[in-house]
């Protein structure tokens, strides 16, 4: 593999790209390429193959959809002549828009298409022809299994993030992909690491690949504050409040989706607005929530790790590991999402104690030697106001009002609605305790009648004849949750 530099190029124009994307990049206000577009334009402009490394965030996008705009040629309904694969579905439309005003410059067509959404736009497009298509690679495969589209005259491949597409154990789906496009093709590889899975691509599909690497192979961690807090599970959401309210715009990342929800629930009672995402979320629900983080109307984003591989946000001043990451690699992908582009950035890792051997054995493998820090006391923890104080009980939140409203709201009914729904925003409601806790006005059965009883039976089938609404409706409420 050979590597070449054209690192004195000062414009786009001394790259050899075209005069009428000049234009449209000068009025974007792109003016001056990135390192890697430097690079890497040239030779794919040539119509070579290219094998760029580059940190996240580096400016690849242009990189390879600059020289796949100029060289595309228009395509037939069904028959895509350029394919950009990507791994996440929210990378796979940010291609999508930084691509499309350059595309419709020279009357081309770019259109994304990835799961979570539903088919009837992107079969719309497929139909009527798309030149660039965009596509994260389960998607494309249940496309191509319905004779919707056909990738013998694609003249251009790309992979972004092949390091990733391994990671998240897509590369059969991806060598399925790339032996269905035109072998004649050009093929382009992007990728933050050069590992021994991005080598079996390059072996495979490209031709005399010529290779260039720009910037650090890994995050560097020393612009990061790295701190690992000895904590127990109770202090978690609190302390996680404080930080978000200390340090400003902060990624939250949790194991499970079903944990993310609940975090974001939790902090509400802070008054720290948040978005969430993960795979049981919406395209909508995750593009309105990261939208709303870059655009600062939420101060967090709480984030499993597979949703969380495609988000490219500059200005992220924190990252909380809430719960472990897997791995050394994870470690350092979460933390990655911040101190980019020269900044700067906090790490925090909350560490129980039962994950302290694990956690020593992760700095060792990342090079980060830090001391288990305690906890702040709660009453020094910066909270804010809360919205909903954490261990406030007692029905709904409108159960002030007049005498015979308040004795309606005061029975067995509502308060299970508002236990399911989270309606009244307490940790007592979803454990069960808001019938027989610190409830006074309602201690006992006897008087909630005969309607709020049968309402406590109905989810106690594990324990028939227990009155105790601490007995069966916890066991019962952890088996309606696990399965989500």
């Amino acid at each position: 593999m050979a590597s070449t530099s054209h690192t004195g190029a000062g414009t786009f124009a001394d790259l050899g790209v075209p005069d009428d994307i000049v234009r449209q990049l000068d009025r974007a206000g792109i003016t001056a390429p990135f390192e890697i577009q430097r690079a890497t334009i040239p030779d794919a402009l040539a119509g070579r193959d290219v094998l760029g490394r580059a940190p996240t965030g580096s400016g690849k996008t242009l990189a390879f959809g600059i020289p796949m705009i100029t060289r595309l040629e228009s395509a037939a309904p069904h028959h895509p002549t350029g394919l950009i694969l990507s791994p996440t579905r929210e990378l796979a439309e940010q291609i999508r828009r930084e691509l499309a005003p350059l595309a419709e410059v020279r009357g081309r067509s770019v259109h994304a298409v990835y799961g979570g959404v539903g088919f009837g736009s992107q079969l719309k497009a497929l139909r009527s022809g798309v030149d660039m298509l965009v596509a994260c690679p389960g998607r494309l495969i249940d496309l191509m299994d319905q004779g919707e589209v056909s990738l013998d005259l694609v003249s251009i491949a790309v992979v972004d993030e092949a390091d990733r597409m391994a990671d998240m154990g897509f590369l059969p789906v991806v060598k399925q992909i790339l032996d269905a496009t035109n072998t004649k093709r050009q093929t382009v590889l992007f990728s933050a690491t050069l590992g021994k899975e991005v080598k079996v691509l390059t072996d495979r599909y490209q031709k005399n690949p010529v290779t260039h690497e720009v910037g650090e192979r890994k995050p560097d961690m020393t612009r990061m504050t790295h701190r690992f807090v000895r904590i127990e599970r109770t202090q978690k959401v609190p302390l996680v409040a404080h930080e978000i309210r200390e340090h400003g715009q902060t990624i939250v990342f949790c194991r499970t989706r079903h944990g993310a929800d609940r975090v974001a629930r939790q902090l509400k009672r802070y008054g720290v607005k948040t978005g969430v995402i993960h795979g049981r979320r919406t395209q909508n629900q995750r593009d309105n929530a990261l939208k709303s983080f870059v655009d600062e109307k939420v101060q967090a984003l709480i984030a499993t790790d597979v949703a969380a591989r495609g988000i490219h946000v500059d200005g992220v001043d924190c990252v909380v590991h809430f719960d472990p990451p897997e791995d050394d690699k994870a470690y350092t992908h979460r933390s990655g999402r911040t101190a980019r582009a020269g900044a700067t950035g906090a790490v925090v890792s909350f560490v129980t104690s039962e994950q302290l051997k694990d956690t020593k054995k992760l700095q060792r493998q990342i090079g980060v030697r830090c001391e288990f820090e305690d906890p702040l006391p709660e009453d020094q923890l910066n909270l804010g106001e809360p919205i909903v104080q954490p261990k406030q009980q007692q029905g709904p939140p409108k159960s002030g009002g007049g005498g015979g409203r308040k004795r309606r709201n005061s029975g067995g009914k509502p308060r299970n609605k508002g236990g399911t729904q989270s309606k009244g925003g307490t940790s007592g409601q979803k454990g069960g305790s808001a019938k027989g806790g610190s409830g006074s006005k309602h201690g006992g059965g006897a008087s909630s009648g005969g309607k709020p009883s049968s309402k406590r039976r109905r989810p106690a089938k594990h324990n028939q004849g227990a009155k105790s609404s601490s007995g069966g409706r916890p066991s019962g409420r952890g088996g309606r949750r696990r399965p989500s």
